[in-house]
């Protein structure tokens, strides 16, 4: 059974010679960072506006609420899809840490398994609300109601990618050793 210590060392030991499948899927889940990042500077901005057009010009702009509407979900999907990448949604690991090897790792499978399967699920049934929406269009800023649906199907892709590259990976190092 290896120790804390050997795993965060065999792991310092990949993160310093990353391959270049890791540097380009780790490159995507930064610019989803960075995206996501310039959505919510935007959105603090078109917010701002609200605040000093309802209260100083006396004329409510009605597109910001629509369009924040849009951005939220842009923001909260890529934001998803890039902590699928980088591991950091919420989790209780203390579980899954405190158990012997094999059903630790038994447990990473099967989570990467069901990640992968909702980002299925995601895609799906994203494209089928774009595919739905085409013609209609939301109200106040005039665009096609697909844009809301569009997330799903980017963030559901780029978990199916991101898991799966994790449960691939996983398995070639565990032949390997």
């Amino acid at each position: 059974m290896s120790s804390y210590s050997e795993q965060l060392s065999d792991q310092n030991a990949e993160t310093r010679h990353p391959s270049s499948l890791d540097r380009c899927l780790d490159g995507l889940a930064q610019l989803c960072i960075i995206v996501a990042g310039v959505l919510m500077v935007f959105l603090i901005i078109t917010f701002g506006w609200l605040v000093f057009g309802r209260y100083i010009l006396n004329d409510t702009p009605t597109w910001v609420e629509q369009s924040s509407l849009v951005i939220v979900v842009y923001i909260t999907c890529l934001g998803a899809a890039a902590g699928v990448r980088n591991n950091s949604h919420l989790s209780i690991d203390f579980v899954r840490e405190g158990l012997p090897a094999l059903p630790r790792e038994i447990m990473r499978y099967i989570s990467d398994l069901f990640v992968t399967c909702f980002g299925f699920f995601m895609v799906f049934q994203g494209w089928h609300l774009v595919m739905e929406n085409l013609s209609r269009s939301i109200p106040m800023i005039g665009i096609s109601e697909s844009w809301r649906a569009a997330p799903l199907v980017i963030c559901g892709v780029l978990m199916v990618l991101f898991s799966g590259v994790n449960i691939v990976q996983r398995l070639l190092k565990s032949r390997e050793g």
